[in-house]
C-alpha cells in the first residue's frame, strides 16, 4: 500500500521567548488515506500540544516520494533527487525527480542522510538540490511501537469495511462436443 501524505497548515497562537502571544501558521505533515481522515488526524494530534484553539487553514497532498526520520535532529530537510536514465529509442538521457523529507541538523547533515538512503540504488542519480522545509513535524500512521497497536486495528477495521465485491461469472454458452472416431 503506497503511503499518501498531507501537508496541513495550522493557525494558532503562539507564546514567543518574551511571553508575548501571536497568531502564526505553520506546517504539518500527516499520514491519512483522504482529506476527511488528514483533517481528523491533524486535529487528533494538535489537540495535544495545543491547549487552545487552532484552525486548520489547508490541507494538500504532499508530492514527498519518500519521508526519513533520523534519530537526534530536530528539522526537515526537502532533498531532491534526479534520477538518470537512458532512452535507448532515442539515445537520449532522460531524468525524472522525485522528493525526499529528510530529517537532519543542517544542510551538510541532510546531504549526507540523502546518500545513505540513496547508496542501495542500482541505477545512477544527481542531488540538484537541499533546502530547509517548512514543515514543524511529521505524525506517520504506524512508528512501529506497541501502543500504536490502537491505530493498527483502526487501520484493519477502516480496510475491513471496504466492500470487496467478487462475482462469480456463471457459463451459459453451451457447445455441442462431437466424437470423432478414429478408423
Amino acid at each position: 500500500m503506497s503511503t499518501t501524505w498531507y501537508e496541513c497548515k495550522i493557525k494558532y497562537r503562539k507564546t514567543d521567548e518574551t511571553g508575548g502571544q501571536k497568531i502564526t501558521t505553520e506546517p504539518y505533515l500527516v499520514d491519512a488515506l483522504s482529506y476527511t481522515e488528514a483533517e481528523s488526524r491533524i486535529t487528533e494530534e494538535m489537540s495535544a500540544y495545543i491547549s487552545e484553539e487552532f484552525k486548520i487553514t489547508n490541507i494538500k497532498v504532499a508530492n514527498y516520494a519518500e519521508i526519513h526520520p533520523f534519530e537526534n535532529c530536530d528539522r526537515w530537510f526537502k532533498s531532491k533527487i534526479s534520477l538518470l536514465a537512458y532512452d535507448e529509442e532515442s539515445g537520449k538521457e532522460r531524468k525524472s525527480s522525485m522528493y525526499f523529507l529528510v530529517q537532519a541538523n543542517d544542510v551538510r547533515e541532510a546531504f549526507d542522510n540523502t546518500l545513505g538512503i540513496m547508496k542501495t540504488t542500482m541505477g545512477e542519480y544527481t542531488i540538484p538540490a537541499i533546502s530547509e522545509s517548512p514543515i514543524m513535524d511529521v505524525f506517520p500512521y504506524f512508528s512501529g511501537e506497541e501502543e500504536d497497536l490502537e491505530k493498527i486495528e483502526k487501520f484493519n477495521a477502516l480496510k475491513a469495511s471496504k466492500p470487496e465485491v467478487e462475482v462469480e461469472a456463471e457459463d451459459t454458452m453451451e457447445f455441442a462436443i462431437e466424437e470423432e472416431t478414429v478408423s
